[in-house]
This record gives C-alpha cells, sequence and structure tokens, in this order.
C-alpha cells in the first residue's frame, strides 16, 4: 500500500548533502520494490520511501543537481544522498525534466555501449521503445551510428519515429524482424527470436543497470548538446504516486512518468 506521510526532514551525515527534490520519476522496478519482489537485491526496513531517481537543488549552496539514490527516498520534498553519487544537472532543460535521467538513461546506456556495443554499421531492434529506457536507447543507439528499427505501439509510433528510430514495427500487428544484428529488449516476457545477440533489461537472464556518474555526466552533457531529448509523457503531483503505479500495472503510461513535490 502506498500513502503519503509526514516526516521529518532529513538529515545529512559527513559524505552526504541534503536536496530539494524538483522532482522524482517513475520506474517499472518501483512495482516490484512496492510488491517486494526485489527484497534481496534491496533490502528496506517498513515503512520505506520510494523513489531512486531525483533532480533538485542542494539546500547549501544551491547546486542544481541530478542523481541516483539507490537507498530510496526520493520520492519526497527532501532527501539527502551521498555527495558523490551526484552531477551536474543539465541546463537547458527544466530542472524537474533531469530526474527522468538516471535509471532509464543509464540503463539504455549501458545496453547500448557496453552489452550490445552498437557502432556505425550495427543494426539493432529496440523492443519496447515506448516505455523510458527506451526512448533514450533508440537515442544513444542512433548516436552510435547504428541502425534503429524500434517496436512501438500506434500511440506511441510518431514520438519513436521523431527521436529517431529508421524503422517502427508495431508490435500488435507485426512480427519481430530478424534482419537485426542485436536486440535489446525492454518487455518482460517478450517472445524472441532463437537465434541473434539478445541483450535484455528484464525478463528472466537480465543485466541490472549500475549506478556510474562518469555516464550520467556524459548523458547531460549530451543533452545540453541538444543529442539526447528528454521525453516526459506526463507530470504528476506526488500526491498521485498510487494512481501512477495503478496505471503502469494497466498499461496506462508512456515514456518517462515524473513526480513533483
Amino acid at each position: 500500500m502506498i500513502r503519503q506521510d509526514e516526516i521529518p526532514r532529513p538529515v545529512p551525515t559527513p559524505g552526504e548533502v541534503l536536496i530539494r527534490v524538483a522532482a522524482t520519476s517513475f520506474n517499472p522496478s518501483d512495482i516490484g520494490i512496492r510488491r517486494g519482489l526485489l527484497k534481496e537485491i534491496l533490502p528496506m526496513d517498513l515503512p520505506y520511501a520510494l523513489g531512486i531517481d531525483v533532480a533538485g537543488t542542494l539546500v547549501d549552496g544551491g547546486d542544481r543537481v541530478v542523481g541516483r539514490v539507490d537507498t530510496g527516498g526520493t520520492a519526497a520534498e527532501y532527501v539527502v544522498a551521498a555527495a558523490d553519487s551526484l552531477v551536474a544537472a543539465p541546463s537547458t532543460v527544466p530542472l524537474a525534466h533531469a530526474a527522468a535521467l538516471p535509471i532509464a538513461g543509464l540503463t539504455a546506456w549501458q545496453a547500448v555501449f557496453e552489452h550490445a556495443e552498437l557502432k556505425p554499421g550495427r543494426r539493432v531492434l529496440i523492443n519496447g521503445a515506448g516505455g523510458g529506457v527506451g526512448g533514450f536507447a533508440v537515442q544513444l543507439a542512433k548516436y552510435a551510428g547504428a541502425y534503429v528499427a524500434a517496436t512501438a505501439s500506434p500511440r506511441s509510433a510518431e514520438v519513436i519515429r521523431g527521436l529517431g528510430a529508421d524503422r517502427i514495427v508495431d508490435y500488435t500487428t507485426e512480427p519481430l524482424p530478424d534482419d537485426v544484428d542485436v536486440i535489446i529488449n525492454l518487455v518482460p516476457d517478450a517472445r524472441l527470436p532463437s537465434r541473434g545477440a539478445i541483450v535484455s533489461a528484464t525478463g528472466p537472464v537480465h543485466f541490472v543497470a549500475r549506478n556510474d556518474t562518469a555516464q550520467l555526466a556524459a548523458l547531460v552533457e549530451l543533452v545540453d548538446a541538444g543529442v539526447v531529448r528528454i521525453d516526459i509523457g506526463a507530470e504528476r503531483p506526488l500526491s498521485e504516486l498510487a494512481d501512477v503505479h495503478r496505471d503502469a500495472e494497466a498499461g496506462r503510461t508512456r515514456g518517462k512518468v515524473l513526480l513533483v513535490p
């Protein structure tokens, strides 16, 4: 059960900073955390404050920052974080929009560059391009010089085409193409071809994206350079967090959903 509570403002310990939160963002893994499915990976005591992505300003100094707080608690007005887990936020987009970057952006970065090893001339299918990770993966794959096919529903097709996909595959009516070098799979329980290289961020065999501030800083640079666009599907008040979870479980969300205190 998700509920909204009033709790004392957190106090940073040595090496930590206090952030006034501009926004956090919803990630599908939040549902797993809420259901207790990730307790072996992410031990927690109840009650537990949700939220891992954060964009905000440092209470001491006012710097605009973005980062991933793996201990959670960013779905709040204030959160503490290790100072070395944060990077400067992009200067060309609203601060709240930067909260879409850490988990989704790092997952896409590591899928594209580390696991798929995309480069000019490679052909990739991004399965699930309409989600938060998928939008970044399409753009980073194009930045790497790859030919990008992307699955998307009719409601997401134009957005994904606008992010740079060379081919849109309507998964509701078309089979997955087999003329690609690698598939980046972002869809749970997807029926994938039995041959060819597959990089999966979900399902029984998948990689788990790590926190990497150097990569996050590189993403911020690409945003400020206009190479990567942050696709915001919705911006909602933090009080609607439970509704966001319900909408996500029913398949009614697209792109990144921001939660604003």
